[in-house]
């Protein structure tokens, strides 16, 4: 066809997107313009996203001008586009995905590396975003949250000029950019913990509807596995009818031949949200389920958590505001082992965060050059808490796939274990050689005599012995929902003859909460 037009914003960002699609383009062996258009979103900017009405901010006037044949090509961040396309439109395409997870970046003098997200108490953090405040407060209360707005460099200006401990910003425009961030310190936080926006990290391309020669150039652009999991994404918007002003979140991937949705909801920008997990072997009608869990009344069920739970957790909160009565009673206690002497090793492996916290109350001697590895993201968090940091942090519900992939990146250095005395060792025995691994039992447990379990309807256990001791005093019964914390946890159940009971997708607070949500 005669040359495209491609109409973009006017911002750096989307100026990179508008020359990389002309480049591939080009590479395609067609004649490419950019032609700039100014949107309302670019022109207001002094309201946050939730204060601004209507959808579109940063599209309607590019859609117009592709209505009106001013231009051939419309680039878009796909999660700025309305899930109902305007008449004579539609998204002939969709890139690769870059990464949909949110950065933090943080002054370097308001990070505490013990609290989470590294924040200090009461830090200042901008963001105009419905969705990432709702999220933000329900893991820090403690935030002031103040309205960010401006392109991607002109945000990080403002962080650097001093008028915000933090901000968050989503990865893709970051790396799109290549922007040092070397003056800041970075939490980049895990899309599954904290939840973007739908179809975050992807480009949309827009074309008028009946330019035929055009949509069949435009499929050799298309990534059709991203579109797959997207349009589940974009669904679930769709059926809540809102726009980037919306407090709510959603991510789907595709892994071993199944699809896996994170969403999260909210009444308000200060409101706990809602979250849901679904798994299932098709797209077909998984986003209705998930918007129908979400769009569910607060559960009124009780639930029984074999741990203590103080007020103010993250776990109990979560619950308690959607509706749960949460009776939390450790069925252990747990006495220290004392030490006196560690080896020195090349690593130290935590494989709970009991395990980081008996350790470390006794004051031990790390050689300086000594790597940490925890088990997951809890226990890295137990971790930072005491002010180090991992290098290595397990990602997997499979606590013998983490061992697998600790073994392999240590070869043959030496490791010491702090461990519970009646550990299972799952990940020691990965390794091929028991040579040089160290057993340290920094503690041990007993049981709590003078716990009484409630009956409730939902059950979760947190560790293989509360599994064991639980089921010493009960029976399993099938008008109740197990939850298991943790596949050591799970693989416990199983022997004791349990099998109405739910894993989490990994075995981290906010995973937990997940499951129980989506029962």
């Amino acid at each position: 066809m005669s040359k495209i037009i491609i109409g973009s914003r006017g911002s750096e960002l989307a100026l990179w997107q508008a020359n990389h699609t002309q480049d591939r383009l080009v590479d395609l062996g067609h004649e490419v313009e950019i032609k700039i258009i100014k949107t309302r979103g670019d022109q207001v900017q002094h309201l946050g996203f939730d204060k601004m009405e209507g959808k579109g901010f940063f599209t309607k006037e590019i859609e117009e001008a592709l209505l009106n044949k001013d231009i051939d090509l419309a680039v878009h961040s796909h999660k700025d586009l309305e899930t109902n396309q305007p008449n004579g439109l539609t998204v002939a395409a969709v890139s690769s995905r870059e990464s949909p997870a949110e950065l933090l970046l943080i002054r370097k003098e308001s990070v505490d590396l013990k609290l989470p997200y590294s924040l200090k108490k009461k830090p200042v953090v901008g963001t105009s975003s419905a969705r990432r405040k709702t999220q933000l407060l329900s893991i820090r209360r403690d935030i002031e949250l103040k309205d960010l707005r401006g392109n991607v460099p002109t945000r990080i200006q403002k962080l650097r000029d001093g008028g915000y401990d933090a901000i968050m910003l989503a990865a893709a425009g970051v790396l799109r950019l290549n922007i040092d961030l070397s003056e800041f310190h970075v939490e980049e936080i895990d899309c599954k913990e904290f939840i973007p926006a739908p179809a975050q990290g992807v480009l949309g391309w827009q074309i008028r509807e009946r330019d035929y020669e055009l949509a069949k150039i435009m499929t050799n652009l298309n990534d059709s596995e991203v579109q797959e999991t997207i349009r589940v994404e974009r669904k679930i918007l769709n059926l809540f009818d809102g726009g980037c002003q919306l407090p709510l979140g959603a991510y789907c991937i595709k892994e071993n031949g199944e699809y896996h949705v994170w969403a999260s909801s909210s009444r308000s920008w200060d409101a706990y949200p809602q979250r849901v997990y679904l798994k299932s072997a098709s797209t077909k009608g998984l986003a209705e389920k998930v918007v129908k869990r979400l769009k569910e009344n607060p559960s009124k069920r009780s639930i029984f958590v074999s741990r203590h739970l103080p007020k103010t957790t993250f776990f109990r909160q979560a619950l308690e505001e959607n509706g749960f009565s949460v009776f939390a009673e450790a069925l252990t206690i747990f006495e220290q082992v004392p030490f006196k002497e560690i080896e020195q090793t090349d690593w130290i492996f935590f494989s709970s965060k009991n395990c980081v916290n008996y350790f470390f109350s006794q004051n031990p001697q790390i050689g300086e050059n000594t790597k940490l590895g925890v088990i997951g993201g809890a226990t890295n968090q137990e971790l930072k808490s005491r002010g180090y940091s991992a290098n290595f942090i397990g990602s997997s519900t499979n606590t013998k796939a983490i061992g697998k992939g600790f073994a392999k990146l240590v070869g043959e250095k030496s490791v010491l274990f702090p461990i519970s005395s009646s550990s299972y060792r799952t990940v020691q025995k990965q390794f091929e050689s028991q040579d040089n691994l160290i057993d340290l039992v920094a503690y041990h447990s007993v049981e709590n005599v003078s716990v009484k379990v409630p009956n409730t309807e939902i059950v979760v256990l947190t560790s293989p012995s509360n599994a064991i001791l639980y089921f010493r005093h009960h029976t399993a019964t099938t008008d109740k929902v197990y939850v298991a914390m943790g596949n050591s946890t799970g693989k416990k159940l199983e022997e004791l003859g349990v099998s109405n009971f739910i894993l989490p997708w990994n075995s981290s607070v906010i995973a937990l909460v997940d499951a129980i949500q989506s029962i």
